[in-house]
């Protein structure tokens, strides 16, 4: 089970690429790229992938879901099943998530966080410490470790005692959070993933007139640093200052201007126009902040606009129950292909202009 994202594009990324067509001379950039559903379809599809969020976890798991067997060869360790097989082994010992996030957090306060069984924060805390010490011996590649770590992230979210995002825990144990947490090895291609990452602001990232660029920007007012804050815990190997009920990280300098009403439309547009590729293909919903109309008018200005209407799907919902008495999303891309004067074109209207 891969983690249940909000506005995860799995069930629509073959769409999505149908768009993008044949890999060009360029990237395929996948400029917020959650759990790298996407990505991981433009991979496959023989693309140059390149991706970027400003999460750290979720780059983390872009790179677990594109990588291939050639990019991530553990030769220190034996190769990746043993790598795997070793995490396996390591027993417990408590650290900063058993100490925040199991009920051994009562100890230090009125709070008892039921994210994890005892257990099994402490196994999540020996994983992540061992990730972190191979890392240190120079026994891993960059790569290799976001492997690893998208894999422990994994894991844990297999086990965590919650509805579908880390912004509250259950009351009561759930059933798959009282199992024993076990890292499992991920089939992976054969070759290797041109695969560039990147974590940053997406208003800094770097592309060329040559890319398709994709963008699946926040639409509502949930702000990923705050609901998957837990994996982003995990993914750091830090002890963060957390307060209140859930434990939440420091995460306020990470909220998105797309996930407030008011400032969503400027942001949007000043993406677009900011971008050079020779193609953009912009996510959205009927459920996002900007009306459709409101978005296609405004993204006019950077280039002819095509409206693609991709799939309904279910809306976001915690769990089946909710799932049950939930509405329909209607998820639609905008394609932009920017207006670029031919510069031979430039050139003659420039000598003409001076004549």
């Amino acid at each position: 089970m891969s983690v249940r994202y909000i506005g995860s594009k799995a069930r629509v990324a073959d769409a999505i690429l149908d768009l993008a067509g044949r890999p060009m001379e360029g990237r395929f950039v996948d400029a917020f790229c959650g759990t790298g559903a996407v990505a991981a379809v433009a991979a496959a599809r023989a693309w140059r992938v390149t991706v970027n969020d400003s999460l750290p976890s979720a780059v983390a798991m872009s790179v677990g879901a594109t990588v291939a067997r050639e990019n991530v060869r553990f030769e220190a360790l034996g190769g990746y099943t043993a790598a795997v097989q070793a995490l396996n082994a390591v027993p417990g010992r408590p650290g900063f998530i058993h100490e925040a996030y199991s009920p051994a957090s009562a100890a230090g306060g009125a709070v008892e966080r039921r994210y994890f069984t005892e257990a099994n924060a402490a196994r999540i805390d020996a994983m992540r410490a061992q990730i972190g010490a191979w890392s240190r011996a120079g026994e891993l590649t960059w790569v290799e470790e976001q492997l690893l770590l998208a894999d422990l992230l994994q894991a844990a979210n297999r086990v965590a005692n919650i509805s579908g995002t880390y912004g509250c825990f259950l009351k009561n144990w759930s059933s798959t959070a009282l199992r024993d947490v076990r890292v499992a090895a991920r089939p992976l291609a054969d070759g290797a993933t041109d695969l560039q990452a990147s974590v940053g602001d997406v208003f800094e990232l770097s592309t060329t007139s040559e890319d398709t660029v994709y963008f699946d920007p926040p639409y509502t007012k949930r702000q990923y640093s705050a609901y998957y804050h837990l994996l982003e815990t995990i993914h750091a190997g830090d002890a963060p200052e957390v307060d209140g009920v859930t434990g939440l990280r420091p995460w306020k300098e990470k909220a998105s201007d797309f996930c407030y009403k008011t400032r969503a439309l400027d942001a949007l547009t000043r993406l677009v126009m900011g971008t050079t590729a020779r193609q953009i293909l912009l996510s959205y919903s009927n459920e996002g902040h900007v009306p459709q109309d409101h978005l296609v008018n405004a993204l006019s200005e950077a280039g002819k606009v095509t409206l693609h209407e991709v799939k309904t799907i279910g809306r976001y919902r915690p769990n089946a129950q909710a799932s049950a008495g939930g509405d329909t999303v209607n998820e639609y891309v905008i394609e932009i292909n920017p207006v670029r004067l031919d510069r031979r074109f430039l050139e003659v209207s420039q000598s003409a202009a001076l004549a």
